[in-house]
């Protein structure tokens, strides 16, 4: 009995087995190519081995704080101090997610459903307000933004003084970064829209950048404004500078999360698909 393939099954054959073979290789290029810096930056592993990392806060001390955004009361808040020690400050969380320092102490949110945004201050856990899936948090030191990853989800302030909790905006769609900037304006992002908008107090809210790959944080800084996409694979960080030119500065990224400043043209940020931190360094000229 001959079991030898007509001409056509062996070129079928051949045919899967090529596109078999560009698939795989596609799909490990996606996983394993390093992350790319652009032209006149430079990007290294600041610390790795950070299951879930998402949200980084920088306190007036050197020190570090760092969210595993795990689910079901698995998440964490971890703090790296100045000499690299990494300890467990709070734990208990549902995908705890943007984080700031406040009036000496470290406001989180959490996005695992309508949950407290808690404020962490001489080591006492004090409910500012209730979300319902808090990401993103922004703060000017006088009252807290924070929106909502939610179908359909709010734009927050929140006055700790008063209590009073005030709706920007209401009918988002998966909204997840808030960023305010020194000189008042407040940008935030909708994920599945693929945009990043700028906060109006009468009109519509203008479209700064859309046509992204699941835009996640921003963050206001001397630089502009930096985008990082909570995309799987090939996600970027992106800097809309001064002069209203949208950059790509990082490529090659498994789920960028937050972005914050460092030091003078140095950052941080939170790669999540990789379980790590980089730091992003513009070169000096």
């Amino acid at each position: 009995m001959s079991w030898s393939l007509k001409p056509y099954w062996r070129s079928a054959l051949v045919v899967f087995g090529a596109a078999l073979t560009l698939y795989l290789s596609y799909s490990e290029w996606r996983q394993f190519y390093p992350a790319t810096a652009a032209t006149g930056w430079e990007v290294e592993v600041y610390r790795d081995q950070i299951p879930m990392v998402s949200a980084l806060a920088l306190d007036g001390r050197g020190d570090l704080y760092i969210s595993q955004e795990l689910s079901s009361g698995k998440g964490k808040i971890l703090k790296l101090t100045a000499d690299g020690r990494l300890t467990e400050i709070l734990a208990g969380l549902s995908k705890p997610d943007g984080q700031v320092i406040f009036r000496g102490g470290l406001v989180t949110g959490q996005e695992g459903g309508k949950l407290p945004v808690l404020w962490l201050r001489n080591g006492q856990t004090e409910t500012l307000f209730e979300g319902n899936s808090v990401e993103g948090i922004a703060t000017d030191g006088r009252v807290l933004y924070a929106i909502e990853d939610a179908r359909p989800g709010r734009l927050l302030r929140f006055n700790p003084d008063s209590g009073e909790l005030t709706v920007l905006r209401e009918g988002l769609d998966d909204g997840e970064g808030v960023s305010l900037c020194p000189d008042g304006r407040l940008f935030y992002t909708e994920k599945r829209k693929g945009w990043v908008k700028q906060w109006q107090a009468k009109g519509p809210d203008i479209i700064v950048a859309d046509g992204l790959n699941a835009p996640g944080f921003v963050q206001c800084t001397s630089d502009g404004l930096w985008i990082t996409e909570d995309a799987t694979h090939l996600a970027r960080v992106l800097l809309l500078d001064t002069g209203g030119k949208l950059q790509v500065i990082l490529t090659h990224l498994r789920s960028a999360q937050t972005l914050i400043p460092l030091a003078a043209g140095s950052y941080l940020l939170a790669e999540q698909g990789r379980k790590r931190i980089l730091k992003l360094e513009r070169r000096p000229t």
